[in-house]
């Protein structure tokens, strides 16, 4: 009681700027590094594992703002990105950039300096790996041959359905080279980020010019999952694992049905490894 303020009186104002608690270091910087794609690739691993690197700070949301919310303008963009010091490289990431045909435009007028990562995977898989994401959250959806074929005897392909679309690689990079030379883009094998995480993750801080940090000491491989996990996350020393959205049994399809997309993506799979100067060895 005797601690109580008096009646009617305010405690005084803290100073003007100052907020409780410790400042937090760093300034909000737009990203000098976006993970454009694609979706069902591999793009949250990349993100989960990169960010263990000290020089790496990751917004962990997908921000949409190249696709969905440009009109809200580079400063609210900005505003969700974490604090960084001067010796941090800002990531963020949105795989549906790189299907969006306006998103190399925007991200050029933002920084011609940008650095792109793409993380690809085998088109068929990817394929049904999104149509498997969807099926669990829509039961009643048509099945996967259903919407993969316009004509399924004829062999004709429906290339409007999303899920078949973005596996034409070749043809989304097209209109991010109007924009970007290739060594300002980097790709990521979605497969090998399975197989051996630390080998693709070394490419990957190379690419972003930061010290070769996440090792194959930060990994091992969870059998129940089918995928490798972290020894510890950025902000905790326990292991890390993917949600339980990531790793989830894929759709059983006909065999018949997975040869005619094989052929389908071929050529398109060609071309890519053509224009990247990659084999992925989808074939």
């Amino acid at each position: 009681l005797q601690q109580s303020r008096p009646c009617g009186r305010t405690p005084p104002a803290p100073p003007a700027g100052s907020a409780p608690g410790p400042a937090r270091p760093g300034t909000k910087r737009l990203p000098r590094a976006i993970v454009v794609g694609v979706k069902k690739g591999g793009t949250r691993a990349v993100l989960e594992f990169i960010r263990v690197h000290p020089e790496v700070r990751a917004l962990g949301t997908e921000p949409h703002f190249f696709d969905r919310n440009y009109h809200r303008g580079l400063e609210w963009y900005r505003s969700l990105m974490p604090r960084t010091l001067d010796s941090q490289i800002t990531v963020e990431k949105t795989p549906s950039y790189f299907v969006t045909k306006e998103a190399p435009r925007r991200i050029f007028n933002m920084s011609r300096d940008t650095k792109l990562i793409v993380v690809v995977r085998n088109p068929v898989t990817r394929a049904i790996s999104d149509y498997t994401q969807t099926l669990s959250k829509k039961p009643d959806i048509p099945t996967f041959e259903g919407l993969t074929f316009r004509n399924r005897s004829l062999g004709l392909v429906d290339t409007s359905w999303n899920a078949i679309r973005i596996g034409m690689y070749a043809v989304h990079l097209e209109s991010w080279l109007q924009y970007f030379p290739l060594s300002q883009i980097h790709f990521v094998s979605g497969e090998k980020l399975i197989t051996d995480p630390a080998g693709e993750m070394g490419k990957v801080q190379d690419f972003l010019g930061i010290k070769r940090v996440i090792t194959d000491k930060h990994f091992y491989f969870n059998k129940t999952k089918g995928f490798p996990c972290l020894k510890k996350s950025e902000s905790s020393s326990f292991p890390r694992c993917l949600g339980k959205s990531k790793g989830r049994t894929h759709v059983q399809i006909d065999p018949e049905v997975i040869e005619q997309l094989r052929d389908f993506y071929r050529p398109y799979n060609i071309k890519f490894y053509e224009t990247v100067g990659q084999d992925f060895r989808w074939e």
